[in-house]
């Protein structure tokens, strides 16, 4: 069957080649999605190992939507007795573009739940209810130049809940694109992790569990196709133990630091809430004060991008930031996350690559600094 997993802009790629990794067939990457060919042990494994995965989509049907009574008719075709009971839960998340008979989005997942509330009365005398924080069944419409989709969602809650953070900081970072960025980097866990910026610990975090080969899903108990009638326990308990079981023993030294107590402490709960106390080191410093453990090694780092964080003087951080790379990290390779272009600039170092990310709805460079020992002539 045709599944479809929803990622961030930007991390398809990183997705497919995740995808390609548990079995997945004739893989499209799409803008902001990745679709492949694949059974039921794909969907489970998909929501239980995929690091870059927001939510695991198994489309319905595709049908016009070109005004309301279409979207009513072609929703109402559909026999929903198969995906759910009367007495069950459901919610639609929607989104609309290019349809002008649907000028709210909420309007069109309106729309839809009439069709389906209309059809269980009719052949029950009874409606299902509408849950929108914990539905039995989390369907996903998209409406695009009058024509949909309709799907059911595998997932339940979005899959950057990795059920570690229990506190947010000052500008906290996604899972998944923490994810994504040590992906991204090429670091195959085979040499020393540095965020010397580490806020609280998602990137930290994410970068043991990817070296460690330590599933993403770990600590999660609930998924929305384990209330499908059809859900598989004895599938969905063997394909656990088969990636539980690929957990390495040993991996690389992991540590961050950051200049803020709160943030280290908080970053301390989540590595004890994500079992790492083990395989992650924090202290408190302040990056300019930092003497890193002598490379090679890599270091990823998402700084503040502006003012709103207290920052008084942005493009003086950045320029501390490039004199420390070069002073004290020489066979490093360095990644820079940030949205603030100018402040870039004043890293004064030139990049040797650069990826467009985004953070939330800010654009973002990713780049890439390699540090060399002694003069980079000489290291080539």
């Amino acid at each position: 069957m045709k599944i479809h997993v929803k990622t961030l802009a930007r991390l398809e790629e990183v997705l497919a080649r995740e995808i390609e990794e548990i079995g997945g067939q004739d893989i499209e990457i799409g803008k902001r999605i990745v679709s492949f060919e694949g059974s039921m042990k794909q969907v489970y494994r998909a929501n239980y190992e995929l690091r870059t995965a927001i939510r695991v989509l198994i489309p319905i049907q595709s049908f016009k939507a070109r005004d309301e009574r279409e979207l009513y008719k072609n929703v109402g075709k559909i026999d929903w007795s198969e995906y759910m009971e009367v007495n069950q839960t459901f919610a639609i998340d929607s989104v609309v573009n290019n349809t002008p008979a649907f000028n709210h989005t909420k309007y069109a997942a309106f729309k839809a739940k009439d069709a389906i509330v209309d059809q269980f009365r009719d052949k029950f005398g009874r409606r299902p209810n509408v849950s929108v924080d914990q539905p039995d069944l989390r369907l996903n419409l998209h409406i695009s130049n009058g024509q949909a989709s309709i799907a059911v969602d595998s997932s339940g809650d979005s899959l950057h809940k990795r059920n570690y953070r229990t506190q947010t900081g000052p500008a906290p970072i996604n899972e998944v694109l923490a994810a994504g960025l040590v992906m991204l980097s090429g670091w195959q866990g085979d040499t020393l992790f540095l965020d010397p910026m580490c806020g609280t610990g998602t990137i930290l975090i994410e970068a043991a569990s990817y070296a460690w080969n330590i599933p993403p899903q770990l600590h999660r108990k609930e998924f929305g196709f384990m209330k499908w009638p059809n859900f598989d326990r004895r599938l969905w308990k063997e394909i656990v133990e088969k990636a539980n079981n690929k957990i390495k023993r040993e991996g690389p030294i992991i540590m961050g630091s950051d200049k803020d107590f709160k943030s280290i402490r908080i970053a301390e709960e989540h590595i004890e809430a994500a079992g790492m106390e083990d395989k992650i080191q924090v202290q408190r410093k302040k990056f300019e004060k930092l003497v890193p453990p002598e490379g090679p090694g890599i270091l990823i780092m998402n700084p503040p991008y502006d003012e709103r964080l207290g920052i008084k003087d942005i493009g003086a951080l950045y320029k501390m930031i490039g004199d420390q790379l070069k002073q004290n990290f020489a066979g490093y390779e360095a990644w820079i996350i940030s949205s603030n272009m100018q402040a870039f600039k004043q890293v004064g170092l030139r990049p040797s690559k650069k990826i467009k990310l985004y953070n939330g709805p800010l654009e973002c460079k990713y780049q890439r600094y390699e540090m060399y020992e002694g003069s980079k002539k000489k290291n080539q």
